[in-house]
């Protein structure tokens, strides 16, 4: 019987290998483990063999199966990768020129993110950039954000694991690594390198827990600006703000600032805008940024005097700027890698 069932494994084996279809696979399978296979008689024989050989019989017909299951998974995976191959055809060549005519164009959050860094740099503001990986002090507290302010929250703030390590990013003290949730780190950062006076925007990538929607992406980018000098007022701001959307949206564009609160300016203000772009709308005024006065405790944690220097900063949604720009309603669609949609913007 033991010599029976190795007979079995060594046939099964040979045959199996050999198989290169589906059918034949299904054929081979039927001939050695079908309801009249070669193992299932030896398997119907269990009934003659010596009530006290049958513990041993049995071990070695399930041995047997296991084997013979291997060939079955190892013949199984080959078939289906030689099925893929043949959908999938030929290999590609990457040295091949594109069958698409140009070079291809940039993305439009691309589009609209160089748009903004270029207005800015006409009244001389400096782009800087920071990691997308943050830390606590840089993301909060040294933006006068408290322990327990409801950003900071897990249901807020994407935190990484206590044991994760970034050689490129710095700590403060003992603190965890977080998904930036605005470029106002880079903001600290940069003033932690720089004396006054200081004209800066800092656009990338943010991270927050937010459901996903046709207004609303848990990935989204910002870009933020930050002037810091003697007598600066909010008389700067409002007019730094009137000439790069004017500049943005076409001339006429108006502004308006209502207050607000934000941890890291005093006095702050959420700022609407009006203009030809919404009529696609529906609406007279939309919101589009925040903005506000340096908060003086975020200069004491810079080691700027703020008896000194004032400053303001302003942050706005680069999404949000290029679905009223574009006309778009749902911001999935920048994420979505649509040939169709992109190839709207070359």
């Amino acid at each position: 019987m033991e010599e029976e069932l190795k007979n079995i494994v060594e046939t099964a084996k040979k045959k199996v290998s050999a198989v290169s279809s589906r059918a034949g696979f299904e054929s081979i399978k039927a001939e050695i483990t079908g309801p009249n296979g070669a193992l299932t008689k030896v398997m119907k024989g269990m009934g003659s063999v010596p009530k006290e050989d049958r513990p041993a019989f049995g071990k070695m017909i399930n041995q047997a199966k296991q084997q013979i299951q291997g060939f079955y998974d190892q013949a199984l995976e080959a078939i289906e990768n030689a099925e893929l191959a043949a959908r999938i055809g030929p290999a590609i060549d990457p040295s091949l020129p594109s069958v698409e005519p140009g070079p291809g164009s940039l993305h439009p959050l691309t589009k609209v993110r160089e748009e903004i860094c270029s207005i800015f740099k006409q009244i001389g503001f400096t782009v800087v950039e920071g990691t997308e990986v943050e830390t606590e002090y840089y993301c909060f507290d040294a933006l006068n954000t408290p322990a327990d302010h409801p950003a900071r929250d897990l249901q807020d703030t994407f935190y990484l694991p206590d044991d994760a390590r970034f050689g490129n990013v710095s700590k403060k003290e003992d603190e965890r690594y977080l998904l930036r949730t605005h470029t106002s780190s880079v903001q600290i950062r940069t003033m932690l390198k720089e004396r006054p006076p200081l004209r800066v925007i800092s656009p990338g990538r943010c991270f927050r827990r937010d459901t996903v929607d046709a207004t609303h992406s848990a990935n989204f980018h910002q870009i933020e600006g930050l002037y810091v000098d003697e007598n600066v007022t909010v008389r700067d701001l409002k007019a730094v703000l009137d000439y790069f959307f004017e500049q943005l949206l076409g001339k006429g564009t108006k502004t308006r600032f209502r207050p607000h609160f934000f941890p890291y300016t005093e006095p702050s203000f959420e700022v609407d805008f009006s203009s030809s772009h919404l009529a696609k709308l529906g609406s007279e005024w939309v919101e589009i940024a925040g903005c506000g006065m340096v908060e003086p405790a975020v200069f004491d944690s810079v080691g700027y005097d703020p008896e000194t220097y004032s400053g303001f900063a302003f942050g706005m949604g680069i999404e949000r700027i290029a679905m009223i720009l574009y006309g778009i309603d749902d911001i999935r669609y920048f994420y979505q890698n649509d040939a169709r949609f992109l190839s709207q913007f070359a």
